[in-house]
């Protein structure tokens, strides 16, 4: 088992990849067989990949707040003339359209929770016919990611309730890059870069959801979410290393998490939330 980032990865150089220590792990924690675990996690990967056909045809909110985002994106990749990359694109639109279908209360992979799931889903889904991925590499990415959020869990928490969004949006576009980085053939190490460039851009994001719901701004978070990630792994790639260890970035997320007023953690007491036309939404939603 691993506590840190730098446990990961001296541990991760006694495996093929960073992904077949944390099948190994998850066997050693569970009992179950790897081949079991493996199974279990390709049903995520499904998830994700129906959530986000479902999210690119065009979904409504309950509240109608939010949906058909989604689409729209899609006919803009279609047009040829965005500024982003196709796959970086791809990414953002993926990641909108798992977090519309979230608001609409359909079917998501919470990666590493419900408000952030289109982030990790949103990426791989962009990645892997360019970079020609397996089924099994598919996975492999999946388990990356939760090997890297495992330890940011267990370190500074994944919660906007307790931390912030740079603690589950965050969080999110950590594991991401770091899946990225081996995906595309980087070792750990480079991986673990990637992890703490992402949290360190991100970090004293607020949580601050209109009327409450997982809706405004998290959709369009979870966009740019999936941008740095895909950023942050380039970096990592090029040889840019963090300056502040991963881990101390970690716990400096974790700090800034603590120290922040709870107006922004997720109480709709803050940000955009407490906005005119923030508290005008809620009023026309919940009423009095």
């Amino acid at each position: 088992m691993f506590y840190s980032i730098k446990e990961l990865v001296m541990q991760a150089a006694d495996y093929p990849n960073v992904a077949a220590l944390m099948v190994h792990t998850e066997a050693e924690n569970t009992g179950k067989s790897e081949q079991t675990i493996r199974t279990l996690m390709g049903r995520n990967l499904d998830v994700m990949a129906e959530s986000i056909a479902k999210g690119i045809a065009g979904v409504k909110s309950v509240t109608g707040l939010t949906g058909g985002d989604a689409k729209r994106l899609d006919q803009y990749l279609s047009a040829g003339e965005s500024f982003l990359s196709p796959v970086a694109l791809a990414a953002v639109r993926n990641a909108v359209a798992v977090n519309e279908v979230n608001a609409q209360m359909g079917l998501i992979c919470a990666t590493p929770t419900a408000g952030s799931a289109g982030v990790v889903a949103g990426c791989l889904m962009a990645v892997r016919q360019p970079l020609g991925l397996t089924r099994d590499q598919q996975i492999d990415f999946l388990f990356t990611a939760g090997a890297f959020g495992l330890v940011i869990a267990n370190n500074a928490g994944i919660a906007g309730a307790e931390g912030g969004c740079q603690a589950e949006v965050g969080s999110a576009a950590a594991m991401a890059a770091a899946a990225l980085v081996q995906a595309k053939g980087g070792d750990a190490d480079t991986a673990a870069q990637a992890v703490a460039i992402t949290i360190a851009n991100l970090m004293g994001l607020v949580c601050d959801p209109v009327a409450g719901l997982v809706e405004v701004p998290c959709v369009k978070r979870n966009a740019m979410g999936a941008a740095q990630a895909l950023t942050s792994a380039d970096m990592a790639l090029a040889g840019i290393r963090s300056v502040i260890p991963p881990d101390e970035v970690i716990s400096a997320m974790d700090a800034v998490g603590k120290q922040m007023p709870s107006a922004f953690r997720e109480t709709a007491e803050g940000g955009l939330a407490a906005t005119p036309t923030g508290k005008a939404i809620k009023q026309r939603i919940f009423g009095d």
